[in-house]
């Protein structure tokens, strides 16, 4: 189905390199995406070959959980969506669901996983699913997309929203699941890395990041990246999906294990509301969030969306992140 190209003027935050000294600042220049960027809610984003896909909330042109392809980062084409309509096993798990949000693609064990969500608002009747692919190349003869089921689900009862998913390995290669949004915060289960299923030999629910004691505990979309001995936490809090008015932003912290304790630069503890402020809304551009972080050759991305003041639509944005004294760092919106 042709799609006609939607040509604004984004943000692409690249990293001009300078001196290797550590301390020194970073010189941020930006770069203009084109094409199929919006609407574009919770990007997560991967290369394989020389076409980058990036996979978000919802539809787009209609379709559920809607694929863009790029060779450049810069230039972007809707070019295919995962899912025709929620599975019948999650909305025997969620009645009322009518779209599947926040997915999260991942490489391993030689294959494609994507994770994503089933839920309703204000809900933590709510699971995470995995679906499967050999390639992501739509004109390969392999490319056929799996649904292995669920994998993590919450009821009302529980204090947790089995939303958000982040897939991460530790240095020693293990799997985990980080995910949470609202109500107690941030969690993070270890998994069969073969399957890509909860592990049935650590079965620990780990509570990374919280803002409980907050009004509201506005807290989610966890990503994890490793970087020179820590593990970075990055969430967006604050309110999400109200359009010019939305208050997203996303924090950080860092811990020396992946189960925590998490700390910001302040030395605040994120279980306890800490995070240092990353990235926060403009004049021109609010509420960014909903993010993930993207490696790759040898760079470091940040990939969100963010609402227009203007057409007030959420949009696909890239920024390159820098490290200063074992710190991220990402260009203000501009």
């Amino acid at each position: 189905m042709t799609v006609k190209a939607i040509s604004l003027s984004l943000t692409l935050f690249v990293l001009a390199a300078g001196n290797a000294a550590i301390n020194q600042s970073a010189q941020l220049t930006t770069l203009s995406l084109q094409g199929d960027i919006t609407p574009i809610h919770d990007p997560t984003i991967i290369r394989q070959g020389n076409t980058y896909y990036v996979f978000a909330t919802n539809r787009f042109n209609g379709k559920l959980v809607p694929i863009f392809c790029s060779p450049d980062l810069q230039q972007w084409k809707f070019c295919g969506n995962v899912f025709d309509a929620v599975p019948e096993w999650a909305l025997k798990q969620i009645p009322g669901a009518r779209g599947i949000w926040a997915p999260d693609i991942s490489y391993a064990e030689g294959e494609y996983r994507l994770y994503f969500a089933v839920s309703t608002f204000g809900s933590n009747q709510s699971t995470i699913g995995l679906i499967t692919n050999k390639t992501l190349d739509a004109q390969s003869r392999d490319y056929r997309w799996i649904d292995q089921g669920a994998v993590i689900s919450s009821r009302k009862d529980d204090d947790f929203n089995a939303i958000d998913p982040n897939y991460v390995e530790d240095k020693d290669g293990n799997a985990w699941l980080a995910f949470g949004s609202f109500w107690s915060g941030i969690k993070l289960r270890r998994l069969d890395r073969k399957t890509g299923k909860l592990s049935q030999t650590d079965t620990k629910l780990y509570s990374i990041a919280s803002r409980r004691s907050l009004n509201p505990p506005a807290i989610e979309a966890p990503a994890i990246i490793r970087h020179d001995g820590y593990y970075y936490l990055f969430v967006s809090v604050d309110l999400c999906c109200r359009g010019k008015d939305s208050t997203y932003k996303i924090v950080v912290g860092r811990a020396q294990k992946i189960t925590g304790p998490y700390i910001d630069r302040e030395g605040r503890e994120m279980s306890s509301g800490g995070g240092t402020v990353l990235v926060e809304g403009s004049v021109a551009w609010r509420g960014p969030g909903g993010q993930s972080v993207f490696r790759d050759r040898g760079k470091d991305y940040l990939v969100f969306h963010s609402y227009s003041a203007v057409t007030n639509k959420a949009n696909l944005m890239i920024s390159a992140l820098s490290w200063q004294d074992d710190w991220p760092r990402a260009a203000e919106l501009p």
